[in-house]
């Protein structure tokens, strides 16, 4: 892919029209969802989660809890009894201006377990997937293929978070296989045969957005750029497939290295997360 041919333009959009293309594209609109992993709307709220119980179990309420706020705790409770029944740990996806005001504090009272605030970066992919790739020597970044690529990055996640990551080969492998338009799996590599050297994936839906999530790296080659090109590549291939815009939900360590590349902190997103097997 040659750099230049993702040069644009178009008019540069700043924070609050960026987050108004992203709310209207990304967060109102209810998806479709798939016989494995249905799209359920309970009032206002909506969930997603897999039959088989998987890893990828969501609640977000991007239009509110409803009219009455008598009734906002009793809907919060009935999304974590639906989940309880079946065992499945979900994640409440929230961002800072929901509503209402105190969204989190009452998934805290019903028994939600906060994680971590992240940063939501949001830009346009053109000038990002415009910008040159600049790895190490010998070094190479691409789109995962074919199973073994997905062994490969357990392995080296293992390694980052020194716990097993079963999930790789388990979860994300078999979505990959089944909806090949919904993602790609990006790896750094010198050699095929060697290991991966940092990971992540570009999620695509109906929007214009390329989510762009994980980005994990072993630690001897951090610092040395993986990162930022696992970003530019996916751009890249986000465009092809249509996307203009990117979107990452990003930590404190990497939201220096998004900004400095042109993208934009345009909200804060936070986890709040239910687990019954705990």
């Amino acid at each position: 892919m040659n750099p230049s041919s993702f040069q644009s333009d178009a008019t540069v959009l700043g924070p609050d029209e960026l987050l108004r293309v992203f709310h209207d594209e990304t967060r109102a609109p209810i998806g479709v969802g798939t016989a494995q992993r249905p799209i359920e709307v309970d009032g206002l709220v909506r969930r997603e989660y897999e039959l088989d119980g998987g890893h990828w179990n969501m609640i977000e309420s991007p239009d509110g809890l409803g009219p009455n706020p008598d009734e906002w705790d009793g809907v919060i409770a009935r999304q974590r009894d639906f989940f309880a029944e079946r065992g499945l740990r979900v994640e409440w996806k929230t961002y800072d201006y929901d509503e209402p005001a105190d969204l989190g504090e009452r998934l805290v009272d019903a028994g939600f377990v906060k994680e971590d605030d992240e940063a939501l970066i949001l830009g346009e992919a053109a000038p990002l997937a415009a910008q040159d790739l600049d790895l190490p020597e010998g070094v190479v970044v691409r789109a995962a293929d074919c199973d073994e690529d997905f062994a490969r990055m357990a392995a080296m996640l293992e390694v980052v978070w020194g716990e097993p990551q079963a999930w790789a080969v388990d979860s994300l492998l078999p979505r990959w296989r089944a909806e090949p338009a919904s993602m790609d799996v990006v790896v750094v590599e010198e050699s095929r045969e060697g290991p991966v050297l940092c990971a992540a994936r570009a999620e695509y839906d109906t929007s214009g957005f390329t989510g762009l999530w994980g980005g994990s790296t072993l630690p001897a080659w951090r610092g040395r750029g993986l990162y930022r090109a696992t970003l530019l590549h996916r751009a890249r291939l986000g465009l092809e497939r249509g996307k203009d815009f990117v979107r990452v939900d990003a930590s404190p360590d990497s939201e220096p290295i998004l900004r400095r590349l042109g993208l934009h902190r345009v909200a804060t997103t936070t986890p709040y997360v239910f687990d019954p097997t705990a």
